[in-house]
């Protein structure tokens, strides 16, 4: 092992510099400099996201271990702006009492956390996807809690790192029923070594179950809800966007690159879970009024959709699915945004409360109904494409069924998302929500967001390089 090999990690390394300099500027700045710290944390990974524009690498390290290309560094570049973006939302939430003197354990823990979902996107060996499952994963469960003395905070953050512990150990078992068949971890060698056998079909549901966690996958959903309420909404714009685009592309990965030879049997699988997941989601979410839960619900059926390009296993497919996962990111970033401003100001995040926000609001009624739009894949909005796109690579699969049946629920998705829109536009209020002033920080993200809701609905010029792109994973 040589310096050579870390040279693929920019990616990584890149984080690492950030996170010591967030870690610096917190112990030796002084306490008038403290009061910058959140403009130049935002410019040091502003920078860092730059930079990692420029890196073109290709190839793998560590034996094998680490591997890099085009399609890993773009997800990892979106995975970037989203974190930006959801950064900048953050400012009014850690301005509060209880948070500003834990200002640079955010920004860390959120570093740790990327850095943990680039080492799962660029692993070549089972070994460093779990480590960088649980580097991902720990500081996850803290930020959840960051929130300490409300108590739905540290209920939802010992939701989180309970059911997280307990899918790690299914996964773990599953690994160890994996090297039991194939003698290795890496996953190329088990690719040349699996066979359709029912010790190697059993590891291989073990070890995707921790996935579906991840990306919460009917039936392993059950604590997305809970813990979306009760986590702070910024870390919950993160758990819905960063943290569940990432275990979606790695899962991609592991199917193709590791379980080719049993795609018959996952694929069986995946399609029941597709259905069931998009359908559960939805009707769930008709039922709430805590505007965090119904986009809890809205996630889950989300990742269906996600799902329904994955599983097909073209090019298009592929391209597809991280298309839809940047729009996605986008779509919820200005829905979250809008929730979080009217939350920090009045405590309120119940659908009634919405009811009249044009009338005090209408800047803010008018980003949220953008993101409902693009959720609910209306035209132009991007997601109309990001739709388009996951059912033409099904449709490419003859997949009719399947497309079919996930059109339906377009429709009672749509529906539901309208009735936010309805609530801010249309339903009478003699009390409506105060006008709510955002910081310059989050007009910036929803203007960011809605930007790019329209510019890559209006010319999908993302798809047309997403789909240039040689998926060689």
């Amino acid at each position: 092992m040589d310096l050579s090999n870390y040279l693929l990690m920019k990616h990584e390394l890149s984080l690492v510099v950030v996170f010591l300099l967030f870690i610096l500027y917190d112990l030796f700045a002084s306490d008038s400099a403290k009061k910058y710290y959140f403009p130049v944390a935002c410019t040091l990974f502003l920078i860092h996201t730059v930079v990692c524009f420029f890196f073109k690498d290709n190839g793998s390290s560590f034996a094998g271990m680490y591997v890099t290309g085009p399609a890993y560094l773009t997800i990892k570049n979106i995975l970037n702006i989203g974190v930006f973006l959801i950064m900048l939302q953050a400012n009014a939430w850690l301005k509060q009492p209880d948070n500003i003197i834990k200002r640079g354990e955010y920004f860390m823990l959120t570093i740790l956390t990327l850095i943990g979902m680039n080492l799962m996107i660029s692993a070549g060996n089972f070994l460093l996807f779990y480590i960088g499952l649980e580097t991902a994963s720990l500081p996850i469960a803290a930020l959840v809690a960051f929130d300490k003395h409300k108590h739905k905070s540290a209920e939802a953050g010992a939701k989180y790192i309970f059911n997280a512990a307990f899918s790690s150990g299914i996964m773990v078992f599953g690994l160890s029923l994996l090297y039991g068949a194939c003698g290795t971890l890496y996953y190329q060698d088990i690719a040349s070594n699996i066979y359709s056998a029912p010790m190697a079909i059993m590891a291989m549901i073990f070890v995707l179950s921790g996935l579906f966690f991840k990306i919460s996958l009917v039936p392993f959903h059950l604590w997305a809800p809970d813990t979306y309420e009760g986590a702070p909404t910024n870390i919950t714009l993160y758990l819905s966007t960063i943290s569940k685009g990432a275990a979606v592309f790695a899962l991609m990965v592991i199917l193709y690159k590791v379980f080719p030879v049993l795609a018959d049997t996952w694929k069986g699988i995946i399609w029941i879970l597709i259905l069931v997941t998009i359908t559960i989601g939805n009707l769930f979410a008709l039922r709430q009024k805590n505007l965090k839960r119904f986009l809890a619900f809205s996630s889950i059926s989300q990742a269906g959709y996600i799902m329904l390009s994955l599983f097909t296993g073209t090019a298009e497919g592929m391209a597809g699915t991280i298309y839809y996962i940047f729009v996605y990111v986008f779509s919820n970033l200005a829905a979250f945004g809008v929730i979080s401003a009217i939350e920090d100001k009045t405590g309120k995040v119940n659908m009634d409360d919405y009811n009249g926000l044009y009338a005090t609001n209408p800047k803010l009624s008018l980003a949220m109904m953008i993101a409902m739009f693009s959720l609910g894949g209306i035209p132009f909005a991007a997601g109309f494409f990001s739709k388009l796109f996951v059912f033409k690579a099904a449709m490419s699969q003859n997949e009719v069924l399947l497309v079919f049946l996930a059109f339906l629920n377009t429709v009672i998705a749509l529906y539901y998302y309208l009735l936010v829109v309805k609530a801010m536009f249309i339903n009478k209020n003699n009390s409506p929500i105060e006008t709510v002033n955002t910081d310059g920080y989050l007009k910036v993200s929803l203007v960011m967001s809605m930007a790019g809701i329209f510019v890559v609905g209006v010319v999908s010029c993302f798809y047309e390089y997403i789909n240039s792109i040689s998926f060689g994973i």
